[in-house]
């Protein structure tokens, strides 16, 4: 048994296509590349590869990208060069394409409609096909990321108005979508509409401004209006805001991962605190699967509130055995099987006095590979724990995403190809728990309006054989312009 899971993460690591982007519109807004940089600043969790911006000054778009994170790239030179009171910006980690500053957003274009900037969040499921066809009809592409469909779609349009255009284009596209969009005088914000990833709303002085999280309207100063709609269609120009709902009507079906692992625990998403649900996970986590044990710790930061609602319903006190260096990148959305393994070393450090001869529950928010939590269980062991029991404060995780997240192909998921006791044995814990599907629902007091399909299998846009094949070649795609694409 050991040897066929030594088997199965012994495999050369494939590339998948990978997502999870921060975004960020503001409009009417003195110094709008300032709080445009303060945005992505406080999105970077969601991104860390490349960033940019795009400002308008109402007669032309200026644009900044580069590669790194947000604090690296953007100098307060550059920032006076954004000149504007409109702007988009965009924090990137790898989506549909190889990680390459051409692939930076916003991306801009000139067309018939004018100069235009875009910066997207999510995964356009249908993009193989769609590039296919519109390379055939003679369409160039400048990158190798799905977003680019979109401009390509507005231009072939029979539509003389670009807001028409840009409609047209989008009811074409299937997959998960939270947009920005920026002209020379108007702000544009689209949200798919199943819902698939979170968009907010906030008001700014007598502008607006749109982001991932409300954490990035609260570093802005900026108060939180709503939730951009699943399926809404916003317009913003000199006359105001103007809102449709072009698409045909869908049940909601909002990323549960988002509250589980990817927003910030101080955010408000999907009209609810992250921070309350991931603690109720916990709290659920504990009632489902309670032992004797001396302290709760957690695998920082992601999985910190869900030990801490771990800790209050056990009554087992909540200590910091795990340090995180927040120097090194998030572990889970590196680019390649190389850098995580090689980050996961760097990332923590254990403190024996709180380890050394005890029981201890470990709290993580979830497994894929398990390859991160193999080496915080040796690191712990030779801390001197007594016994390590892990729980998990999402069902496993089975099968993978076509609708914007990191999650490998079925083969490359430990809970999907090995049982509870054989993942035991290999991460050499003494036991492991995962709180059940029902415990997740009643956390985030689910009213059917979620997608949990890494859980369950149950795609909200029927994923048949075609569509199977179609990520496929989309994959194949990328990784051949990934490869022969130079840096």
């Amino acid at each position: 048994m050991y040897n066929r899971i030594k088997k199965f993460f012994g495999k050369k690591e494939k590339y998948y296509p990978k997502e999870e982007c921060g975004i960020v519109g503001i409009y009417n807004v003195e110094e709008a590349a300032n709080f445009a940089y303060l945005g992505i600043y406080a999105l970077q969790h969601r991104g860390q590869e490349s960033a940019g911006i795009v400002t308008s000054n109402g007669h032309s778009l200026h644009r900044f990208a580069g590669m790194g994170k947000v604090s690296e790239i953007f100098r307060e030179s550059k920032l006076k060069q954004l000149l504007g009171t409109a702007a988009i910006a965009h924090n990137r980690y790898s989506t549909t394409g190889a990680s390459f500053l051409r692939n930076a957003q916003p991306i801009r274009m000139e067309s018939r409609f004018g100069s235009i900037a875009l910066a997207h969040n999510g995964n356009i499921s249908n993009a193989w096909s769609i590039r296919q066809q519109l390379e055939n009809e003679g369409s160039i592409f400048q990158s190798t990321i799905d977003t680019e469909i979109i401009f390509h779609l507005m231009a072939k349009s029979d539509e003389t108005d670009l807001t028409k255009a840009l409609i047209s284009a989008l009811a074409m596209v299937k997959g998960a979508y939270s947009l920005v969009i920026l002209t020379k005088d108007t702000l544009y914000v689209a949200r798919d509409p199943h819902g698939f990833r979170p968009l907010v709303m906030g008001k700014k002085d007598n502008g607006l401004v749109f982001a991932s999280e409300t954490c990035a309207l609260d570093i802005m100063g900026a108060e939180y209006i709503r939730e951009i709609e699943p399926g809404e269609f916003v317009k913003v120009d000199k006359s105001g805001m103007s809102t449709v709902f072009p698409f045909p009507s869908s049940r909601n079906n909002m990323c549960i991962f988002e509250y589980i692992y990817f927003a910030r625990p101080d955010s408000q998403i999907f009209s609810k605190s992250v921070y309350d649900i991931r603690y109720n996970l916990g709290r659920n986590l504990a009632r489902e699967f309670p032992i004797q044990a001396d302290k709760v710790i957690a695998v920082p930061d992601s999985s910190t509130i869900a030990a801490l609602g771990y800790s209050a319903e056990s009554g087992i006190p909540f200590h910091m055995g795990l340090i995180r260096s927040h120097y090194i990148g998030r572990t889970f959305i590196e680019p390649s099987q190389k850098i995580r393994d090689f980050g996961a070393k760097l990332k923590y450090n254990s403190i024996e006095s709180v380890i050394k001869g005890k029981k201890i529950i470990v709290v993580d928010d979830s497994i894929m590979r398990g390859t991160t939590q193999k080496k915080i269980i040796k690191m712990l062991r030779k801390a001197g724990a007594k016994e390590i029991h892990i729980r998990i404060s999402c069902p496993p995780t089975i099968f993978p995403c076509y609708f914007g997240i990191d999650i490998p192909t079925k083969r490359e998921l430990i809970a999907a190809t090995h049982t509870i006791d054989e993942i035991c044995k290999y991460l050499q814990v003494d036991s492991l728990a995962y709180l059940s599907h029902d415990g997740m629902l009643e956390a985030v007091q689910d009213d059917n309006n979620h997608c949990t399909a890494c859980f369950n299998g149950n795609y909200p846009i029927s994923i048949d054989d075609t569509h199977k094949q179609e990520y496929q070649n989309q994959k194949m795609l990328f990784d051949e312009y990934g490869i022969e694409e130079q840096p």
